[in-house]
């Protein structure tokens, strides 16, 4: 054995040791020891010349200024160039990576030139710094007022002459006057009780000149098998310019965070509620992420009011984190640059109490009842459910024009019933594939924090442009202005409706995209079932959805009975072709109108004038087809790539006002406090979620919402009608639609005038629905 293995054991023990000792001081510091920040760090400033000035800190034994973090400005009278800094030690810092550090001492300089007969002039310093014992302070910022020398002469010469200080000091009362921080247990207090059997509540109350991060606060619970904690309902934050994180939400005074409780068993059971959070003082320190463990005892839950929702399984050991950070924000567990340990807090000695007594009646009931049961209970109840509700999306008004396509294409290819299948079985695969595609990309957003359902696309100006597109190059290619040539079959194929394994497929594919916009019945209740779920069971809930659409054409493909009574090929089915063009037109002029509703008049004149472009390319590329012109081709081809700039234009214009509230219509738009409102006063509340390009939506506010008959069933129960427009993405109606598992609009909830729970209406209304539903809501 040589020198060095036999040195390699007692190295490690030293190096353990010295990492031992060196984490001491830090487990034993008590923030009352720490130094005010203008005692750690004394910042000074003095002219050296007219062109020279040097500001110096004196920095305390035990603390550290970073290098990056540290800038001088000069006011007027004093032409600035760049600040010098000195190099500084090498420091692996664990918030900022490498840095450099200056300990003792930092002499800056902040060369320039003054302004003829300036005698003085006005510093903004800017630094940050941290104690060794593991606390950062905030960044601070200074003005000094540094007098300048006489042209000539040196800089004490000329400020004793003129009675000055030679060095610039803070200005009185400039200093961040925060006084000695308090022990993290007295600033910041945390208690939790269980509201009911389905929520709890939990405290945050930070002590006067302090405030909690709100997007700095993850629960977990723990302890309680087949329950787990729900997305928190966070109350209002105040708005905070924070120099770590920008502009943040947080809490200066008490705040009370109702958790919803998502539960696959009725029992009661023991469980502690896990909170990590973080905070800072006032002009003060920020201190790191803190961990505190709350007792809980909840109690058992009334028959029927919990499902097969939960999240986990009876028996298993429930552990979900709930988080306010929102999508894009730090991911969790990562420190802010103001605090320097990571290591959370020991647990506080705060309980939990279990009775609600203390607790005002402050939360709407529809906050914290979520219905379960509109779930299946089973895989397989699920599966027929969303067989059932893709067969009958096949009815609906948004699907035709693009199945009318199809119908002709089975129409045509009855001259062989092999050929009949196997454009059945192209279009049942266009189908499965989009739709699996379609619940791959909604699973993965939810997963990443995007609460989204059903249509999310459509809330995107740029899709919607793109469909109207398509549409309107589809009208034109069944009028007969333009068809592609033989490279491009699969396309032309897909546009035309014509027969082709890639024409049937990218017709599947087209279906499901214009599918989008309706919810058929059964689909909500399947699709609640899906995102509750695994990713395999909820894909294969979304396949089975695609083999309902595709049903009907595989049945007329390979049941020889069915497909007889398919009308004969026949000179009739060029104009069929040529008719059913203008159904197109009408789904793009309703795509422009949903475009116009998004992002207002400029967007849809936008669009209008990209399509014109893209019409004129492709008239112009079928003139040039059998030309040997490569450039005119070329050229054409450039015309429609620049027909999606204007969809790109309208993408960036402004969000368009909400148009969801007529005035003297009796609809008051939606918002959760006037909602709360409503219900306190005893009233019977109607809601409606919508959006513009929600077909079924539409087809229920013509049919049922906007007649004399609901009018009537509304006054009879002195009923308020509120309405919430999902056309854009709106967090708070989408953390509606959640609360009542909706996986998209149109979503109907009656709340009754006695409080409790609101009742889920059926996707399609009818009058008898909501006059039933509003009676029952007024007993």
């Amino acid at each position: 054995m040589n020198k060095t293995e036999r040195t390699n054991p007692l190295a490690r023990l030293l190096a353990v040791f010295a990492l031992a000792c060196a984490c001491l001081p830090a487990l034993a510091v008590d923030e009352a020891d720490l130094l005010p920040v203008d005692d750690a760090f004394v910042v000074e400033a003095s002219a050296v010349s007219r062109e020279r000035i040097e500001v110096r800190w004196r920095i305390a034994d035990g603390y550290y200024l970073y290098r990056h973090r540290t800038d001088v400005t000069a006011g007027a009278g004093f032409t600035a160039k760049p600040v010098r800094l000195p190099k500084g030690e090498a420091h692996d810092d664990e918030f900022f990576g490498a840095v450099e550090t200056y300990r003792s001492q930092l002499v800056a300089v902040l060369p320039g030139a003054a302004a003829p007969g300036s005698n003085r002039v006005t510093l903004q310093v800017k630094y940050q710094g941290c104690a060794d014992a593991g606390i950062c302070y905030p960044p601070q910022t200074r003005q000094l007022i540094v007098a300048l020398p006489a042209a000539g002469l040196p800089a004490t010469a000329n400020a004793a002459a003129r009675g000055l200080p030679l060095f610039g000091k803070q200005a009185p009362g400039a200093v961040n006057g925060a006084g000695l921080p308090l022990p993290q247990e007295q600033a910041f207090a945390l208690d939790a009780i269980t509201y009911d059997s389905s929520t709890l509540l939990l405290r945050l109350t930070p002590a006067p000149g302090y405030y909690i991060y709100r997007d700095r606060t993850t629960m977990r619970l723990q302890g309680a098998p087949g329950i787990v904690a729900g997305k928190p309902r966070w109350p209002k934050a105040a708005p905070h310019r924070d120099d770590h994180f920008g502009d943040v939400a947080v809490y200066f005074d008490q705040a009370e965070v109702p958790i919803p409780l998502k539960r696959s068993h009725g029992d009661a059971a023991e469980a502690s509620l896990e909170v990590t959070f973080q905070g800072c003082q006032n002009d003060g320190i920020c201190y790191p992420p803190m961990t505190r463990s709350l007792a809980l005892s909840i109690p058992a839950a009334a028959s029927g009011s919990w499902g097969a929702a939960a999240a986990a399984p009876a028996g298993s050991q429930a552990s979900e984190t709930v988080e306010a950070t929102p999508p894009g924000a730090a991911e969790e567990g990562v420190v802010p640059a103001a605090a320097s340990d990571p290591a959370p807090a020991p647990p506080s000695a705060a309980t939990a109490v279990s009775a609600p007594a203390d607790v005002p009646r402050t939360l709407p009931p529809e906050d914290v009842v979520r219905r379960s049961s509109r779930a299946p209970a089973s895989l397989a109840i699920a599966l027929l459910l969303a067989l059932a509700g893709g067969l009958i999306l096949n009815l609906m008004p948004c699907v035709l024009p693009v199945l009318s396509l199809k119908a002709l294409s089975l129409a045509e290819s009855g001259r062989s019933g092999g050929h009949a299948r196997s454009s059945a079985l192209w279009y049942t695969a266009g189908v499965l594939v989009s739709f699996v595609t379609i619940g791959a990309v909604a699973i993965a957003l939810r997963a990443a924090g995007q609460a989204l359902g059903w249509g999310f696309q459509l809330q995107q100006p740029l899709v919607i442009g793109l469909l109207a597109y398509l549409m309107f190059a589809v009208g034109l290619s069944l009028s007969g202005v333009f068809a592609l040539g033989h490279r491009f079959a699969g396309t032309g194929h897909a546009l035309m409706g014509r027969t082709g394994p890639m024409g049937d497929f990218f017709t599947g594919v087209l279906a499901v995209v214009i599918a989008s916009p309706c919810t058929a019945p059964f689909m909500g209740a399947a699709l609640a079932f899906a995102f509750t779920s695994s990713t395999p069971v909820a894909l294969l809930v979304f396949a089975v959805l695609g083999l309902g659409l595709a049903l009907p054409f595989l049945l007329i493909a390979f049941v020889p009975s069915l497909a007889r009574r398919l009308p004969q090929p026949g000179p009739w089915m060029e104009t069929m072709k040529q008719f059913l063009a203008f159904p197109m037109y009408l789904t793009a002029a309703w795509l422009l109108w949903v475009l116009g509703k998004q992002r207002g008049v400029d967007a849809l004149g936008l669009a209008m004038a990209g399509m014109v472009a893209l019409a004129l390319g492709l008239w112009w590329y079928q003139r040039l087809r059998f030309q040997a012109a490569p450039l005119r081709r070329g050229l054409a081809v450039a015309l429609l790539l620049l027909a999606l700039v204007p969809l790109v234009l309208a993408q960036r214009l402004a969000l368009a006002p909400p148009q969801v509230v007529v005035a003297g219509s009796g609809i008051e738009a939606y918002s959760p406090q006037r909602l709360a409102a409503l219900r306190g006063q005893g009233r019977v509340v109607f809601v409606e979620m919508t959006a513009d390009w929600c077909v079924t939506c539409k087809a229920n506010d013509r049919a049922v919402l906007s007649g004399k008959a609901f009018r009537d069933s509304l006054a009879q129960v002195d009923a308020a009608f509120m309405r919430g427009d999902w056309t854009n993405v709106d967090p708070q109606i989408t953390a509606f639609l959640e609360q009542h598992e909706a996986v998209g609009v149109p979503l109907y909830v009656v709340f009754p005038a006695t409080g409790g729970p609101g009742e889920v209406l059926p996707t399609v209304l009818t009058q008898n629905i909501v006059a039933a539903a509003l009676a029952r809501a007024r007993q």
